[in-house]
């Protein structure tokens, strides 16, 4: 409805929101490339790069403000986990042998070659 124009905060939501769609899109329609970035934010993520997952965000500046409300202290700012689950409960802190490596990195080549 035209309730009023809307002010900067309506329009930085519409534009994430349309960011989003069109990624689900292009994941959906198998586009080339189109899953590229969520593979290097998952590797960032487990790697606990935290840097680099905010330059891969979406929303670079929304991410680190998640980040920084949640775990404001600077000690927090290298470190390995978030928020949710802690550092006693961290699935990415989880040891993973060179077998299981092998394998993800088999899982990953075919999933690359049906895109």
């Amino acid at each position: 409805e035209h309730l009023g124009l809307p002010n900067p905060e309506d329009v930085r939501n519409g534009l994430i929101a349309y960011k989003i769609a069109a990624h689900a899109a292009d994941i959906a329609r198998h586009r080339p490339g189109a899953r590229d970035r969520d593979d290097e934010l998952s590797r960032a993520r487990y790697a606990f790069d935290w840097n680099k997952q905010f330059a891969l965000s979406l929303d670079p500046d929304r991410a680190r403000e998640y980040h920084d409300e949640t775990l404001p202290a600077d000690i927090y700012k290298q470190a390995e986990f978030c928020s949710m689950c802690g550092p006693k409960h961290c699935p990415m802190q989880t040891k993973i042998t060179d077998q299981d490596l092998e394998q993800l990195q088999e899982v990953l080549a075919s999933q690359a070659s049906l895109a």
